[in-house]
């Protein structure tokens, strides 16, 4: 599969060509950071525009909806033609001059012919998915839909074939001679932030741990200080440094997604992992150098489980400057203290591709029992499936590992 979807007549850009983009990895990011989106469609001639939640998995979008209305009514006899928008705004841009006045933003459009699902399994499956959107979790805690409830909605799935997608970012593009005006000009950013969740009267239940406003301590990025490296939460205002430090495409080898290769890039990615800290799942950190404050590079907790008293340590990636310093062993042992001495979880694992033998041989290295191979476990981005290693750490072998990597830093 191309990093790129298929640019087509509907989706070449007529202005602004500069803007538009066909990278799957940003039309993704987008579309999941999203909530919300709108829905336009034609019935008997004249066109209608739906608001409706959606969720994308792999490259379908599920599109929600009533079975009693017109989007879902218009689908029962066949596919029916779509164009789903959705758009993120990030700022407002005031120019000295009215014409330029602008907005950051980010978007998607994707059109094509939208399937009404019937198939039972795919229909539950894809409300699951956008139950889980909201809290990763909440699925399972709650009640599942009636028989009932399933007739009375209606889901879409449509391909995500011809998909492009819009980006304005940075400041003020005002006219030379505009700019001696007297005029106030800059940017007003735009920021989506969850209030503090609100108890329904008669509830019992306490918060669960994946609302904003939980307590959160298996999620939160509390500061690590060492001597080598400091992490610090990771925010938009690590990616221009993390931009300086990460750029070989080497080092983004076997990720997941592929390199942010600019700021604007890079800070969406950071968005896309800030919205897994609200829903628990993942919490990051910026690696920095202490004595000068350089960013060098992230890492985080993952596929955390409170319940349970497990999480995962990765998506790591450091610059080539810091390979074979102290900065990864002090960076795991940082994290590891606070995973079991603060936190008291139970097991501690990583997850690794079976082609990187370096990061394997790293994750060996800090004391970690090899425990298998999940098969076919994750998509790379080119389109491939992985095989994934799994280490893991238990309370019982952390006091030894510690000792040995204790003793390595003072070696270092």
């Amino acid at each position: 599969m191309s990093d790129l979807y298929p640019q087509t007549a509907r989706t070449t850009a007529t202005r602004y060509r500069e803007r538009t983009h066909y990278d799957r990895a940003l039309a993704h990011a987008i579309l999941d950071e999203a909530y919300d989106c709108s829905v336009a469609f034609v019935v008997d001639g004249s066109p209608r525009v739906l608001p409706t939640l959606h969720v994308r998995v792999g490259e379908t979008l599920y599109l929600h909806g009533s079975s009693g209305g017109r989007f879902g009514l218009s689908a029962r006899g066949s596919d029916v033609e779509v164009c789903v928008s959705v758009t993120l705004l990030d700022g407002l841009v005031y120019a000295r001059s009215q014409f330029h006045h602008s907005a950051n933003y980010r978007s998607v459009v994707a059109m094509g012919a939208a399937r009404l699902v019937t198939d039972p399994a795919e229909k539950l499956a894809a409300m699951t998915a956008l139950v889980e959107k909201v809290g990763a979790g909440r699925a399972g805690d709650t009640r599942p839909p009636t028989k009932q409830e399933l007739a009375q909605t209606s889901v879409l799935a449509l391909p995500l074939e011809e998909v492009s997608a819009r980006a304005r970012s940075g400041g003020v593009n005002d006219a030379e001679e505009d700019m001696p005006l007297p005029h106030w000009a800059g940017v007003v950013p735009v920021r989506r932030e969850f209030g503090p969740a609100e108890t329904d009267t008669g509830v019992t239940a306490g918060l669960p741990a994946y609302l904003p406003g939980a307590e959160l301590p298996w999620a939160s990025a509390v500061p690590l200080e060492g001597r080598h490296v400091r992490l610090e939460p990771l925010t938009p205002g690590h990616a221009e440094g993390l931009v300086e430090a990460l750029g070989d495409d080497e080092l983004w080898q076997h990720f997941l997604v592929r390199r942010p290769r600019t700021v604007e890039e890079m800070t969406d990615y950071l968005a896309v992992l800030q919205r897994h800290r609200w829903s628990g799942s993942q919490v990051c950190w910026a690696q920095v150098e202490p004595a000068t404050g350089r960013v060098i590079g992230m890492t985080s907790y993952h596929d955390i489980d409170p319940a349970r008293r497990s999480l995962a340590i990765g998506h790591t990636i450091i610059g080539k400057q810091w390979w074979r310093t102290g900065v990864n062993t002090e960076a795991k042992l940082l994290l590891l203290e606070h995973a079991f001495d603060k936190l008291g979880a139970e097991r501690v694992f990583w997850y690794t591709d079976n082609r990187n033998e370096r990061s394997q041989q790293a994750i060996a290295r800090l004391g970690a029992v090899r425990e298998g191979a999940l098969r076919r476990h994750r998509q790379r981005p080119d389109g491939s499936w992985r095989d994934t290693v799994v280490f893991g750490m238990t309370p019982g072998e952390w006091p030894a590992a510690a000792e040995r990597l204790r003793a390595r830093l003072a070696a270092a």
